[in-house]
C-alpha cells in the first residue's frame, strides 16, 4: 500500500540531494516519477530542481489553489506514474496535502515530501504542519549546529549580515539562512543569555 511520506530538516541538511537521488533511482530502474517545486517565488515558467552539490531535474511547479490530485491523477491515465516527489513541501496549502494523502490512498502512487518544519522564528509552515498531522511516515534528515549538535532551527541574516528577529515568513535566497541548535537559536534570537543562569544551582 502506497504511502505518504514527509522528509523534514534546516536548511542545507541535503533534502533536495535525497530527492534527486531518489527519483533517480526509481528512473534507473525504468520506472516513471513526477517532481514538483514551490512555484510561489518564481518570476519565470519552469520548473527546477537543484542541490547544492550539482544534482538537478525539471519539474512541474506548484501553487496555492492549484489540485495536484487532478494533475498527477491526469498524468498517470496516459503514462503510468510509479512515485510523485514535492520539494519545498512547506509550501503546500493544508488541502493540497490532503490532495497528496488521496494521490497514496486512491491512486496508490508513493508520495514522498520534502522540505522545512519551521521558519526562522520558530513557527510551523502551514505545508509542514499538516503534513506532521497527516503523513504515514516522518523522517528528520539531519544536520549540524556550529557546536556539533544537532541542528533544529534556522535563523534568518539581513542584508547587514546580522540575525533578523522579524520580518516575512519566506525570504528569498538560500544563503541568507544558518541553521543552528534550540539552545544557540534562542542566544541568537535574543532569547536567552548566559547571565540568566546565575543563581540557578551549579552554575557561576
Amino acid at each position: 500500500m502506497a504511502k505518504l511520506y514527509f522528509h523534514y530538516a534546516t536548511m542545507n541538511a541535503g533534502k533536495t540531494t535525497m530527492l534527486l537521488q531518489a527519483s533517480y533511482n526509481y528512473r534507473e530502474r525504468g520506472m516513471s516519477t513526477m517532481l514538483f517545486v514551490a512555484g510561489h517565488y518564481r518570476k519565470d515558467g519552469a520548473g527546477h530542481i537543484a542541490s547544492r552539490i550539482g544534482l538537478e531535474a525539471d519539474a512541474e511547479m506548484f501553487r496555492d489553489g492549484d489540485d495536484l490530485f487532478a494533475r498527477v491523477a491526469e498524468h498517470h491515465r496516459h503514462t503510468t506514474t510509479h512515485c510523485v516527489f514535492i520539494d519545498e513541501a512547506q509550501f503546500l496549502a493544508d488541502e493540497q496535502v490532503w490532495q497528496l494523502a488521496r494521490i497514496a490512498d486512491r491512486l496508490d502512487i508513493p508520495v514522498m515530501c520534502y522540505g522545512l518544519r519551521t521558519d526562522f522564528q520558530g513557527k510551523l509552515f502551514t505545508g509542514s504542519r499538516a503534513l506532521l498531522a497527516i503523513a504515514d511516515e516522518l523522517r528528520e534528515v539531519r544536520t549540524i549546529c556550529r557546536c556539533g549538535r544537532k541542528a533544529t532551527m534556522v535563523v534568518r541574516l539581513g542584508p547587514d549580515g546580522k540575525v533578523a528577529k522579524e520580518g516575512e515568513q519566506v525570504a528569498i535566497g538560500k544563503d541568507v539562512y544558518v541553521s543552528l541548535c534550540r539552545r544557540h537559536w534562542e542566544e541568537e534570537m535574543g532569547r536567552w543569555r548566559a547571565e540568566d543562569l546565575i543563581g540557578f544551582t551549579g552554575a557561576e
